[in-house]
Parts: structure tokens; sequence; C-alpha cells
């Protein structure tokens, strides 16, 4: 469940976008009423603030907030005013182009978001920066580490429930043979991580643990530095339980040293309309202090408080 709220009488769009018009002009900018309004609306709302905005002013919101905040604060709210179709392609796209990658926003963008949803972010994808999502995936990567992400990137799984018993035991037993003969880069065990649906691959990695006696993620732990392993221990995860991937995610980005403020915006911005409530008691469950508490001691000012508000405080 989200952790978004709102007020209990929305004002128009042209109410908010005359607010943080004036919450933008003069010596100061008021963040306050930035916030208020900003941290209280969901996608479809903040788009029509948006055009809203434009039409009134013949001004770029998005530019012009960018022009009055800065810091961690500045690239929360760019963020999240962002369409979450055009926030992943951009955030895909940072991801790509930093001096490490870092594979695993492209890992869960690929496997967390619906088969619409990742077609819709590649779609934004291409319409952004003139490449395809698949292209510039390929051309920052290789060897097998560059087969498994870029198949994962250019799937469209089926999104039905239905689960094929037979074909979750005898893909089980494809995958531990492979994993037997130490062979994880297997064009098996990419096929199947790619391809098969959401609720067919979670019945086979359940029947590897029936059948094998452990977890699958645990037959592909090895040397922290190999990209490849890591992106199959994350797909994995992502697949079969994104709630917990999420916590150890923020846990990592909250407790290592120094806040990494980046990822913990990432995952508050990108999950506030999803399912932040069920990470957020995931993460309690593991570490017995709330989320909201952990976020409140590590971060400060005006991010602090609209992390706190995204998060339903």
């Amino acid at each position: 469940m989200a952790t978004l709220t709102f007020p209990d009488s929305l004002p128009s769009p042209t109410e908010d976008a005359e607010i943080l018009r004036k919450a933008c002009q003069g010596w100061g900018t008021d963040e306050k009423a930035i916030i208020s309004i900003l941290g209280h609306r969901n996608a479809a709302q903040r788009t029509l603030i948006r055009l809203t905005y434009e039409e009134l002013y013949q001004e770029n919101l998005i530019k012009r907030l960018e022009s009055e905040l800065s810091g961690c604060f500045e690239k929360a709210i760019y963020r999240w005013i962002l369409d979450p179709v055009e926030r992943d392609a951009i955030l895909a796209n940072d991801a790509i182009k930093k001096v490490i990658p870092d594979n695993r926003v492209i890992v869960e963008i690929a496997c967390i978001r619906s088969p619409s949803e990742l077609l819709a972010v590649k779609q934004a994808y291409h319409s952004s920066f003139k490449r395809s999502f698949e292209e510039d995936v390929a051309s920052h990567t290789k060897g097998d580490f560059r087969k498994l992400l870029v198949a994962l990137v250019s799937s469209y799984r089926y999104d039905g429930e239905e689960v094929n018993a037979g074909l979750a035991l005898s893909e089980a037993n494809i995958l531990h043979e492979a994993i037997q003969e130490k062979a994880f880069s297997h064009e098996e065990i990419i096929r199947i991580l790619s391809t098969r649906s959401k609720p067919q691959l979670n019945a086979t990695f359940n029947r590897y643990r029936d059948e094998y006696g452990t977890s699958i993620t645990k037959c592909f732990m090895g040397d922290p530095m190999d990209e490849f392993l890591s992106a199959v221990r994350v797909a994995i995860r992502c697949i079969s339980s994104p709630h917990k991937y999420f916590e150890k995610v923020l846990r990592n980005a909250i407790n290592g040293l120094g806040t990494d403020e980046d990822t913990l915006t990432r995952v508050v911005v990108t999950r506030a309309e999803k399912d932040l409530k069920e990470i957020k008691e995931a993460y309690y469950k593991r570490n017995s202090v709330s989320l909201n508490q952990a976020v409140a001691n590590d971060t400060s000012g005006d991010y602090k408080t609209f992390l706190l508000t995204l998060l339903g405080d």
C-alpha cells in the first residue's frame, strides 16, 4: 500500500499552481508551501499542476523549482514531480552514465515494474535520449553480464497469475544442474530469469527450495565483485520479495558509512505511491526501529521534512 496522504479537501490545480508561484517569488523560497502541496499529490495530480502552471505563467515548473531549490531536497523534489515512467527513464540513464554504473537500478526497473510499465519506460527512454534503453545497457556492459541485463530489459513477461507446476519442477531441475556445474551464466539461467512470469518464477524458486533444501539466491553467492552473480541475486530478490529487497537497500543506504541520499531518495520517491507501507513494515520487523525514525535520525532540513511527508508522517 501507498504511504502518500491527501488533504480532506483537495484544491484545484489552478490553486496549487498559484501557491507554488508565490512560494518561488520574492527574496526567499517558501519550501514548506512547496512540500505541503507536492508532498500530498499523486502522479496524475502533479502532472495537472505542471500543465496548469505552464499555461498560467508560460514557465516550466520543474525548471523553476530547480533554480529555487538545492542539494538533496532539490533532487528529491525533481524526481518526485516527474511522471513515474519519465522518472524511471531518467533514473536508468543516470545509473548507466555513472563512472561505475549502478546496475542494481537497471535490474530493479526490469524486474519490479510490470510488463506494461517496463514497456512505457523504454518508450520514454527512447523519447528522452534518442536511443533505446537496450542499446545503452548493451554499450555499457560486456560478456555474460551484458547478455543477462539486455535480456532482462528486453523482456515482456506474461502478466497473469497462472502457474504451471510441472514447468516449475522442470526448470528448478535445469537451474540446479547449471548451478551444480558452476555454469552460472548458462543460457538457460538467463532464459528462465528473463522470460518467465513472476508467479511462474516464484513457483520455480519455491520448488527449488523444496527439492534441494536451500534458497536459490544462496546458490548464486560468490565473489562480491562478480557483476553477473550480483545481478542474478538482485533479479531473484526483486522478483521473489521486492519488499524485503527494498528494506535491505534502505538499510544499507542509512547504516553505511555516511547516508546514501541518492539511494534513499530513489526508494522513497518511487515506492511512495506503490508499496512503501509494506516496505516500512519489513524495515521495522528487520531493524526494530521505524523507517520514519531512521530517516529522521539520518537526514535534516527540508530534505528530511519532504521524505517524512512521503513516508506518511
